[in-house]
């Protein structure tokens, strides 16, 4: 699925908005609201986009638990599934991610990565704080794309 892409001039006001230390209590409730009401009719599985490409940064309680799992010794499991990214994390080593069913479903989705689990992450604390996480992540999510057209809409 394509994600419209955010204009440059909504990529520069949600920064500013974001910067904006007397409004950042409004947003961040603001936030919470919007990713509850846009993902109350959001079908994650229509679209796919994070795990198709996107690869999850996978910790070690995430590579431990995810092994046990599969019934695979975690060293076999990073050995098959993981490499080092350039910022020195463990990620998938291929996108899509092998987990990924012709359905769209998570073959792993009771034990899936912590950063699966949380993603997009516009629900989390400090939402004004991660302003380049959420753009980045509205490239590839229709709901954080959403969420963040709208902050920008109600907060001009």
């Amino acid at each position: 699925m394509q994600v419209e892409t955010l204009k440059t001039e909504t990529k520069k006001a949600f920064k500013r908005l974001l910067q904006q230390k007397n409004r950042q209590r409004h947003i961040e409730q603001l936030a919470a609201e919007l990713h509850q009401q846009v993902f109350a009719t959001t079908d994650c599985l229509s679209c796919a986009n994070c795990c198709r490409s996107i690869p999850p940064i996978v910790t070690g309680n995430d590579a431990r638990r995810i092994a046990k799992y599969l019934g695979m010794k975690e060293r076999d499991f990073v050995d098959a599934y993981l490499r080092m990214d350039e910022d020195g994390d463990q990620v998938m080593k291929t996108t899509p991610c092998p987990f990924l069913d012709e359905q769209n479903y998570c073959r792993i989705y009771e034990v899936r990565p912590k950063a699966c689990a949380e993603y997009p992450h516009t629900d989390m604390r400090d939402f004004c704080k991660h302003a380049s996480l959420h753009l980045r992540n509205a490239q590839w999510c229709p709901a954080a794309a959403r969420i963040v057209n709208q902050i920008v809409e109600q907060c001009l």
